[in-house]
């Protein structure tokens, strides 16, 4: 039985797969900035292929602004016309409050379904999967925001602080909005469902917007309830927006929003990265 010849390999010679491997050098490892934006557009990303995710966008703002306008503008205010102008300002801070719980929901949605463990194993900056998706809600706040405020010119709201005042307005409830999506992020990564991380958002928000300066004036509620009303976050948010699309805003006023919103971020952001690194 004849041998099978064999040929030994050259010395000069790789495997294609040594070849691959091997072929120049490796890419540049992402830096924070690119990171974060890819994940932002991640997130927006999502949004054009499950456009029912807007749903909350553009109910919330046109439920509110239309329904207790013609609900209750003749009896609260003696018209609809002028209880909007009293209105839509806190209108505008409830609409995107209300919204930014759903950075705790997405994110608990990638946890539950396992995506954040492939991010985490990734060669990136560790805070983007997180960092990422909080900036592309932004666009989510804007769009909350010019709805609103659309809607409300529509109807006949006449900001008398201009177009600058408006623009103000938008940018500090952003801002504050920013500072509490950092919250809703921490609870996204302690409840187990996010169903749970919307339930409890929802059950904290809903007190803080009603028992505030959105709807009437507190000056004619009982002490105990102003009280509550003087130190709701929400009531500070509120005066500010409503200040700047007046043009009679103080300092004071954007200052609180501006040291509110610093505060949360400083507080929640570092919360939630300490509960990312540490999950398991």
């Amino acid at each position: 039985m004849s041998a099978i010849p064999t040929t030994a390999p050259t010395t000069g010679s790789r495997e294609p797969l040594q070849v691959v491997l091997s072929a120049g050098a490796r890419p540049a490892r992402p830096s924070a900035l690119a990171a974060s934006r890819a994940f932002g557009w991640r997130a927006l990303l999502k949004l054009k292929h499950v456009p029912e995710q807007l749903t909350d966008v553009i109910g919330i703002p046109v439920i509110f602004t239309l329904g207790f306008t013609y609900l209750f503008g003749g009896a609260l205010a003696g018209s609809t016309q002028a209880y909007l102008q009293f209105l839509l300002p806190g209108t505008l801070v409830m609409t995107v409050v209300l919204v930014t719980t759903f950075s705790g929901v997405t994110l608990n949605t990638d946890i539950t379904a396992g995506v954040f463990d492939r991010f985490r194993s990734l060669p990136i900056w560790r805070p983007a999967p997180i960092v990422g998706p909080l900036l592309g809600d932004i666009g989510r706040y804007l769009l909350a925001s010019t709805l609103v405020l659309a809607l409300g010119l529509a109807l006949g709201y006449r900001p008398d602080g201009g177009l600058v005042g408006a623009l103000a307005a938008v940018a500090l409830v952003l801002g504050f909005a920013f500072g509490l999506s950092w919250v809703w992020t921490a609870l996204g990564l302690v409840l187990r469902t996010p169903t749970a991380v919307n339930n409890l958002s929802l059950l904290v928000l809903f007190p803080l917007t009603l028992a505030s300066n959105i709807f009437v004036d507190p000056q004619t509620m009982p002490g105990w309830l102003r009280a509550f009303i003087d130190v709701n976050p929400i009531t500070h948010v509120v005066t500010a927006a409503r200040g700047l699309l007046a043009g009679t805003v103080t300092a004071g006023q954007v200052g609180w929003v501006v040291a509110a919103s610093a505060a949360l971020t400083a507080v929640f952001a570092p919360l939630t990265m300490q509960l990312y690194r540490n999950r398991r």
